[in-house]
């Protein structure tokens, strides 16, 4: 199924908040719009509120995105955030997100610190699978915890960089980077864990 950029919309919104236990019942999403968090002057593809990236892992990032984009025309966003010190909503407009646009949130305390919106057109052409299971390899708590908030975002936004890139078809985005028998990420990380 895809989703209609009201989805994404929704998708981020829920991203942006934090889901409180409360006993046998749950608190309601809270949403977060906060546009003066925004920093001024022509939008930046990855925005670091939380200081978890290095100013040159910041700027890797950023050449990769840009680099992504010119090659595919898939728009991937990177917001690093520690709810509730987040732009939250005020990105949407920010970032022009539409149907090419995939939002990349980290924010530890959402529980899994990889968290995506992904456009309509996105979701057409990147199996739904292929978020879970990089969720599952970068965004858990254990792996964040051992190696980083830094390691989690570089290795997903190299993962995301990988499959954006492979030809359409079945097969498309069928690996995670540097699971075994794969080629280790190209983010200094996976090459550090595989010794490249």
């Amino acid at each position: 199924a895809t989703r209609t950029a009201r989805d994404a919309a929704l998708a981020l919104a829920a991203s942006a908040a934090v889901l409180v236990s409360a006993g046998p019942a749950a608190a309601r999403l809270e949403g977060v719009n906060n546009p003066q968090m925004l920093p001024p002057g022509p939008p930046v593809e990855v925005l670091d509120v939380a200081g978890y990236l290095t100013k040159g892992e910041v700027s890797r990032l950023t050449t990769e995105v840009r680099n992504l984009e010119k090659d595919t025309g898939i728009k991937l966003r990177v917001l690093a955030q520690a709810y509730p010190n987040t732009p939250g909503l005020a990105v949407k407009d920010y970032w022009s997100v539409d149907d090419d646009t995939v939002v990349f949130v980290a924010d530890p305390g959402l529980g899994n610190i990889l968290n995506f919106s992904v456009g309509a057109n996105v979701d057409l052409e990147v199996p739904p699978s292929f978020w879970t299971r990089l969720a599952s390899k970068y965004g858990t708590k254990f792996y964040w915890q051992e190696n980083g908030e830094e390691a989690s975002i570089s290795n997903a936004v190299s993962a995301i960089d990988s499959c954006f890139r492979e030809d359409s078809g079945r097969n498309k985005c069928a690996k995670i980077q540097a699971e075994f028998g794969e080629e280790p990420s190209s983010g200094k990380f996976g090459k550090k864990f595989f010794g490249q």
